[in-house]
């Protein structure tokens, strides 16, 4: 069985500028944490249910490189046979499995050309939030992999995703649409360009009315990267970068 992405969260050097910024432009509400987890802030859709989390970049994270930027976690059955599999496939371990108490296990990892991404695995008992394709979900997940090939021998392997189609994109080469299990495309994944320094993911928030959600991220102090364009299928997106740093992107069904 694939296993998905399942929740999302930002890493950030002012929390509470940030997340004004993402309440203004995506819509979500915050939720600070309670007792052992009163350094996370819970990132909630405005249908309620908790898209992701929101935590600050401590000064030894900083000292250590870490810098304002989003990272996906994945579920998988068993977080410590799936990170020992991702490092035999050539990934990278920068933490190795622990607990979240209450929640749930988790590691972090880099794929084989540098792109960060987490493992997870909840705690029985503890309800992970439902997905959903409304404003304030996660509508789609891009890589800019070092190498298309390379990458998706090493996400299909570990973690069971199916290619759907490639998009050829001429001198840029092919755009690969994949699937985490079930019928929809949840994203997609290309070599990056020579002009990008490192691999990375993207997500992109679903909005509704890219004009005026990029109207509102200018205002609130963030910058766009490329868009507003439409793109194959009719979706709008627009890819941003926030006032703390952060990479994100935008989309809408609508102009």
């Amino acid at each position: 069985m694939a296993s998905p992405f399942c929740w999302y969260e930002l890493m950030t050097s002012d929390t509470a500028a940030a997340g004004k910024f993402y309440a203004d432009v995506v819509g979500w509400t915050t939720e600070a944490g309670q007792g052992d987890m009163a350094f996370y802030t819970m990132l909630l859709t405005p249908a309620g249910p908790p898209v992701g989390g929101m935590m600050g970049i401590t000064p030894e994270m900083a000292a250590q490189g870490g810098r304002p930027g989003w990272v996906g976690y994945v579920a998988v059955d068993d977080v410590d046979a799936s990170t020992a599999k991702a490092a035999e496939l050539g990934g990278t371990v920068h933490r190795q499995p622990g607990d979240i108490p209450g929640v749930g296990r988790f590691s972090v990892l880099a794929d084989p050309y540098g792109a960060v991404f987490m493992l997870f695995r909840a705690d029985p008992g503890y309800a992970m939030p439902p997905a959903g394709d409304g404003s304030g979900f996660v509508g789609w997940r891009e890589l800019m992999a070092g190498d298309l090939e390379g990458a998706w021998a090493f996400y299909s392997a570990l973690f069971g995703w199916t290619k759907d189609t490639d998009h050829d994109m001429g001198p840029m080469g092919a755009y690969r649409l994949f699937k985490t299990g079930g019928d929809k495309q949840v994203g997609g994944m290309m070599t990056k360009p020579d002009t990008l320094p490192a691999s990375f993911w993207t997500y992109y928030f679903i909005v509704d009315g890219i004009r005026a959600a990029t109207d509102r991220l200018t205002k609130g102090g963030g910058q766009v990267m490329n868009g507003p364009m439409q793109v194959p299928g009719g979706d709008w997106i627009v890819q941003a970068m926030d006032p703390q740093g952060g990479m994100f992107a935008l989309t809408s069904r609508t102009e």
